[in-house]
């Protein structure tokens, strides 16, 4: 199962897919460039936008560093009671689609929220203390949320792969705990540092649900602007335009971590065992540091999803006994409504069609992105300098959602048939989106299998399907069962391409979600809770299963 051959398919498909559809945005942006460029209102609009985006990447990338840097120092030199819950709750987060995340801030500190309700109840008042609501600090709060996951993973795992003995040796000869740190310690962590802070400073700038669920029609972003001039106004010259700006600044950010990545520049490492170099909280400082650290994460990571889960089953009801006014009480009444037509209308598009749409395209997404990720990594393994071609696959990675579900829309939605394309249009911008992370997680793993065990199995008669099934399938099916995982996900949570693609009778959960949200009454809001509260079920098992197989995968079970 090899040779260069592999990479044909994967290259028609990002021809098609990619080069095709960003073809076509390219044209239509020039194709009106002088009745576009020459209104003054809008280089303000872009202007406005563009500066937006670059204020609250840059401020969400400092606050995001200033909790995950001391969280990955947590996770990669202490021991306590509830990491694994923790890091698994810590990676949840960033997985999760926007739409439940703001559902989930919604509930806690929204004006119905229970922040406020109890708050209310305990000063008397009738109106909402906290109203942070479509502001600038609900946006910086969830994207804080959203990547501090980044960095944890990405400094921890390199301060708990460092070479312990350069530091060991800086205090044998003197140095203070500190001044080891500042020495020794943090100049082996700058390339991973800088690596979190331009990955999260990515996705800062590339978001899109959290700026128009959480910021309001105050803010506007590239992203955002694209979606409005696309759906609300329909100048797609000018979305065009937008979307090569943005497209022209991350391709810049995708560039300087792919420099970084193959520059040569890692930490020092030595091969150690599991939870080797790791410690239990002993001194008073330690102690102290771990506490405060957890109790931020729990409040950040778990309060919004604890609070979303809770309030897809309160349900308010009139008083019993006489009383005034209404009460909570738990109920399955939300998600039960998922199921009924209420309103008996020929058009209706019942709630749990979105959720079988949206497993539906997540399955598809899910083969195709790793069936081409499969035969990339095969590809690649098979001939030399295809770096290139590497360099290539990646492109999507710097290309937002809302870009490609714009070329989609250009690309694919005229035409009489166009129609009948959203089924399959939707899993294969999904898979274009998840392919860098298939392809990140499977090439590593078929590079660590020793070419003496294939060669091993082929002198003894075995033909090249029996080598790949019994000897290679056996090491990487953990990293295929990862990726599979991960791309699942991904297009399960999938919203700025949808939110271009999808037809009104065709929702996905994050669709559907956003349009209940925006409709009015409590049961509307309440099934769009009791969908959000499937999704993070959903997200929730995928990570369970994500961190078992790393586990198993660690202990050689």
């Amino acid at each position: 199962m090899s040779g260069i051959w592999l990479l044909v398919i994967p290259l028609i498909f990002m021809g098609a897919f990619y080069f095709f559809p960003l073809g076509k945005l390219v044209s239509l942006s020039f194709s009106q460039a002088s009745s576009t460029i020459n209104k003054a209102v809008n280089w303000q609009i872009i202007g406005g936008a563009a500066g937006f985006t670059f204020f609250q990447a840059g401020f969400s990338t400092i606050l995001t560093v200033l909790l995950g840097l001391p969280a990955a120092y947590l996770f990669g030199r202490f021991n306590f009671t509830g990491k694994n819950a923790l890091r698994i709750a810590s990676t949840l987060p960033f997985i999760l689609p926007t739409v439940v995340v703001a559902a989930g801030f919604n509930t806690l500190i929204g004006p119905k929220g229970w922040l406020n309700l109890a708050l209310m109840g305990i000063l008397g008042s009738s109106e909402p203390l906290i109203n942070i609501q479509n502001s600038l600090t609900a946006i910086l709060l969830a994207h804080v949320f959203y990547n501090t996951s980044i960095v944890i993973r990405v400094v921890g795992s390199a301060l708990a792969q460092l070479d312990r003995k350069l530091e060991d040796a800086a205090q044998t000869l003197g140095a203070s705990p500190w001044k080891t740190f500042m020495k020794i310690t943090v100049p082996l962590l700058l390339p991973s540092i800088l690596s979190a802070v331009l990955l999260v400073f990515l996705f800062d700038f590339t978001s899109f649900g959290v700026i128009l669920m959480m910021g309001g029609p105050r803010f506007t972003t590239l992203e955002v602007e694209i979606y409005i001039q696309t759906m609300q106004f329909l100048n797609l010259p000018l979305a065009g335009l937008l979307s090569l700006i943005q497209l022209g600044f991350t391709m810049v950010v995708t560039f300087l971590l792919m420099k970084m990545g193959d520059g040569g520049i890692g930490v020092p490492v030595m091969p150690r065992l599991q939870q080797e170099g790791l410690r239990n909280p002993v001194k008073g400082w330690e102690k102290a540091f771990t506490f405060v650290v957890v109790l931020l994460l729990l409040l950040l990571l778990t309060s919004p999803i604890v609070s979303l889960v809770i309030r897809s089953f309160s349900v308010k009801a009139p008083a019993i006994n006489g009383g005034t006014g209404e009460k909570m009480h738990w109920s399955l009444s939300y998600y039960r409504e998922l199921f009924i037509n209420r309103q008996r209308s020929l058009f209706y598009v019942p709630p749990i069609k979105a959720v079988w749409n949206s497993l539906k395209f997540a399955g598809t997404s899910a083969f195709i992105s790793l069936s081409l990720g499969m035969m990339l990594a095969y590809g690649l393994l098979s001939g030399k300098n295809l770096r290139a071609v590497n360099l290539l696959m990646m492109l999507p990675l710097g290309t937002s959602a809302v870009t490609l579900g714009l070329g989609f829309f250009t690309a694919f939605s005229g035409g009489a048939g166009s129609l009948g394309w959203v089924g399959l249009l939707i899993p294969l911008a999904h898979a274009l989106i998840s392919l860098p992370f298939v392809l990140r997680v499977v090439q590593p793993a078929l590079q660590s299998i020793p070419a003496n065990l294939k060669l091993a199995a082929q002198s003894l008669g075995a033909k090249p399907l029996d080598v790949w099934r019994f000897v290679e399938l056996p090491i990487i099916w953990r990293a295929l069962m990862t990726a599979a995982v991960y791309a699942f996900t991904i297009s399960l949570g999938e919203f700025g391409a949808t939110s271009f693609l999808s037809r009104p009778d065709m929702p996905t959960m994050p669709i559907a979600i956003f349009r209940y949200l925006n409709l009015p009454g409590s049961s509307n809001y309440g099934q769009a809770m009791a969908m959000a509260v499937i999704i993070l079920f959903v997200c929730i098992v995928s990570m369970a299963f994500l961190d078992r197989l790393q586990f198993n995968f660690h202990t050689g079970t």
